[in-house]
């Protein structure tokens, strides 16, 4: 198998690194799998979200919400959200949709994963 990497964007590394030092670990400890599952089947245990070609899809660890796409390195993380933060309830308002569907239809979710590629390239980290 090729070496793989979970490479954070600038704003999936932010979010992580607020996060007190047990729940880092605890978020990153629940990636060792998911590197094998995500490059060898075809995500459908993952949610999705589609727009202008671009395919992301959303891992969940407890609270939490990491939205991810593939990449011919291994993964890139664009977002980590606590579903009880303001932004995640605001996406997940009470439309009678499943969230992965109203996500993909709301553009200020596009906006806060399009703005960290427009700002820098990711930088690789190894998990």
């Amino acid at each position: 198998m090729l070496p793989f990497q979970i490479i954070f964007n600038p704003t999936s590394s932010s979010e992580l690194a607020r996060m007190p030092r047990e729940l880092q670990l605890e978020i990153l400890g629940q990636f060792r799998g998911l590197p094998q599952a995500a490059m060898t089947t075809d995500l459908e245990r993952f949610g999705k979200l589609e727009r202008d070609g671009k395919i992301l899809y959303r891992f969940r660890i407890g609270d939490y919400r990491v939205y991810f796409e593939r990449h011919d390195l291994g993964l890139v993380v664009h977002r980590i959200m606590s579903r009880n933060t303001l932004k995640d309830f605001l996406y997940r308002s009470s439309l009678p949709v499943p969230e992965d569907s109203m996500l993909q239809e709301n553009p200020k979710f596009w906006e806060s994963i399009e703005s960290a590629t427009r700002t820098s390239k990711p930088a690789p980290r190894q998990a």
